[in-house]
């Protein structure tokens, strides 16, 4: 048994809590969080690790469930990331490099999605899928504003 947030679960149903808990599927259905709780690894990352680098070839989403990390472009920072948040998934979803380098601010454990794993999550469930793309939106509207 696990506790999560107060509550004793077992070890199958830890992952679906820990999901939950997160603005990204907070408002998954059980079924939905069953299904997507058997995706990806779950990492641990120590404070100040480079967990993606921008120019590089990237090959899989990050999904922060503890800690923070923050974002640059060109060395300046652009964003922070904190638990449900996301990144890595421009040049998983169109190809060539990533467009950010993402550093972690404090230790942090996240959840890495291959290539094949984030179509899954896409294809599983609806409500993540317009949560990302609410997501990408705004970054895209922030890249405009800061191009001037």
């Amino acid at each position: 048994m696990f506790t999560v947030q107060g509550r004793k679960v077992r070890k199958k149903k830890r992952r679906q809590c820990e999901l939950a808990d997160l603005w990204l599927f907070a408002e998954c259905s059980a079924k939905e969080l069953e299904r997507l709780a058997s995706l990806g690894t779950r990492i641990g990352v120590s404070a100040g690790r480079m967990l993606i680098e921008r120019g590089t070839r990237g090959a899989e989403v990050l999904v922060v469930l503890t800690g923070s990390a923050r974002c640059f472009v060109n060395g300046t920072e652009i964003a922070r990331f904190g638990p449900g948040d996301f990144f890595g998934e421009v040049a998983v979803m169109v190809g060539g490099s990533r467009t950010a380098t993402v550093v972690a601010d404090t230790d942090m454990e996240v959840i890495v999605l291959s290539p094949w794993e984030f179509e899954s999550l896409l294809h599983e469930s609806p409500t993540v899928v317009r949560r990302i793309v609410e997501v990408m939106a705004e970054r895209l509207r922030r890249a405009d504003a800061l191009a001037g």
